[in-house]
C-alpha cells in the first residue's frame, strides 16, 4: 500500500506544476463540448427514452398529474447531469491515455527517473487497442450489473467500474516507452491486485465534485509513477543477481 501512496502523492506533486494546467483543461473541455453536442443534437430521443424509463419505473404517470412542473423538469436535470458527467469522465480517460500520455510519461522520466533506459516495448497501436478494450469491457460491467441496481447494491457498480477502467488503460502505456516486451507482460502479470488497489483509489476521486476535474491526469501520472518505480526496482534486482552469478562464477 505504501508503494502506491506514493505513487499517487508523487502524481498530485507533478499536478501542482504549471505546465499541467493545459494539459489537465483541454481533455476535459473536448470532452464536455463533444457530449453537450451529442445531447443537444439528440435531445428529444433522449427526452423519450427518459420518459419512458419513468413509465417503466411506473413514474411517469405521477410526474405528468401530480408533480410540480419545476420538480419533473429538476428530477430531469439531475438524471442529465449524473448521466452527463461519467460521460465525460470516461472520455477524458481515454483521451488522456491515448493523447496525453507520451508526454506526462517523459515529464515524469525526466524529474524522477532519468537514469531509466527506454526500451520502446510498447506501441501507439497496442495503446490504442487497449484502450478500446478497456471501453468495451467497461461497458459490458455496467450492462452485466444493472441487476445490482434493483437489489439496492448498485453503488459499488461505479467503483468496481473505474477500478477496472483506471488499470486497463494506464497500466500499458505507463510502461510502453521504457519497458521491453517481456518487462511489460511480466509486470503486468505481477501485483494484478495492487494495480487494482490503485485503479480503485484514482477511481474514488472521479466521483468527489471539484476534485474529479483533476482526476483523468491524476490518475494517469499515478500509475506512470507506479509503473516505472516498479520497472526500476525489477531492472536493479535483475542488475543485482547477474552480479552475483558473475562474482560465483
Amino acid at each position: 500500500m505504501s508503494h502506491l501512496l506514493s505513487a499517487i502523492s508523487n502524481a498530485v506533486r507533478d499536478l501542482l506544476k504549471f505546465r499541467m494546467i493545459w494539459i489537465m483543461i483541454w481533455p476535459i473541455l473536448a470532452a464536455g463540448l463533444f457530449w453537450l453536442s451529442i445531447g443537444w443534437i439528440f435531445r428529444d430521443s433522449f427526452s423519450e427514452l427518459m420518459y419512458l424509463g419513468f413509465a417503466e419505473f411506473g413514474i411517469r404517470e405521477w410526474m405528468e398529474g401530480q408533480a410540480p412542473g419545476w420538480l419533473a423538469y429538476g428530477i430531469q436535470w439531475f438524471l442529465n447531469i449524473l448521466i452527463f458527467i461519467p460521460l465525460v469522465i470516461v472520455t477524458t480517460l481515454t483521451i488522456t491515455a491515448i493523447f496525453l500520455m507520451p508526454e506526462l510519461i517523459n515529464y515524469v522520466a525526466k524529474r524522477h527517473y532519468p537514469g531509466l533506459k527506454r526500451e520502446s516495448g510498447g506501441t501507439i497501436l497496442g495503446g490504442i487497442v487497449n484502450a478500446l478494450y478497456a471501453l468495451f469491457i467497461y461497458v459490458v460491467i455496467w450492462i452485466v450489473t444493472l441487476p445490482l441496481w434493483a437489489l439496492g447494491i448498485g453503488i459499488v457498480v461505479p467503483l468496481i467500474a473505474a477500478a477496472y477502467l483506471n488499470q486497463q488503460l494506464f497500466r500499458y502505456d505507463a510502461l510502453s516507452e521504457h519497458a521491453s516486451p517481456d518487462e511489460i507482460k511480466q509486470l503486468l502479470a505481477a501485483n494484478r491486485f495492487s494495480l487494482w488497489n490503485l485503479g480503485l483509489l484514482t477511481g474514488f476521486l472521479q466521483y468527489i465534485p471539484i476534485i474529479n476535474f483533476f482526476a483523468p491526469v491524476l490518475t494517469a501520472l499515478a500509475f506512470i509513477h507506479y509503473e516505472l518505480a516498479r520497472l526500476e526496482k525489477k531492472r536493479a534486482q535483475t542488475q543485482t543477481a547477474h552480479t552475483i552469478t558473475d562474482n560465483g562464477a
